[in-house]
């Protein structure tokens, strides 16, 4: 036995004014997408990446496309040109975290103990701990006396003199003869 339609197609369900599935407008546009996307840019990884952002955002706004109001591909150009921006931006803000890092670390290898220093002392004031650098700049470099830096470290005016005559027992092993 032949399936009969009972509703007529006059009465029959409204369209809902969408001349083709999602489906189909991915399979016609992904191309012309990625392309647009490898063109703005230049790089095919991100590219594909952003397009696949850009059809995940397709398909959540998908009940919102009004065919009537322009085409599938410009409606998708447009959320591919928006997934770019953002990337561009992201990108920026990534460069200039790393150009900064560069900048702090070229900073730390630089001296940082000052100008006239050899550079083997130099080095072995690096491979101090922070605690023994920190005593060392304290009473050698700002000539603070043993109470105030101690008050300055938290710590007893014995074990920072404790402190300080290890650093400087480490400075001399490693460089011989000290002359701060």
């Amino acid at each position: 036995m032949k399936p009969v339609n009972a509703m007529p197609a006059a009465v029959a369900a409204p369209r809902t004014g969408r001349a083709q599935p999602f489906a189909e407008v991915v399979s016609e546009n992904l191309d012309a997408v990625y392309r647009y996307l490898v063109y703005l840019t230049g790089d095919r990884v991100a590219a594909e990446d952003l397009a696949s952002e850009t059809f995940e955002k397709a398909f959540r706004g998908w009940r919102k496309f009004d065919p009537h109001r322009g085409a599938p591909r410009t409606w998708l150009c447009r959320i591919a040109h928006s997934v770019a921006v953002d990337w561009f931006r992201a990108e920026a803000r990534r460069t200039r975290r790393e150009d900064n890092y560069m900048r702090d670390a070229a900073m730390i290898d630089e001296s940082v103990f000052g100008d006239g220093l050899s550079s083997e002392l130099d080095q072995a004031l690096h491979r101090l701990t922070p605690g023994e650098r920190e005593v060392v700049a304290l009473r050698v470099l700002l000539e603070l006396d043993g109470p105030s830096a101690a008050r300055v470290l938290g710590i007893n005016q014995s074990a920072c003199s404790t402190r300080l005559s290890r650093a400087l027992k480490r400075l001399e092993e490693e460089v011989g003869d000290v002359r701060i």
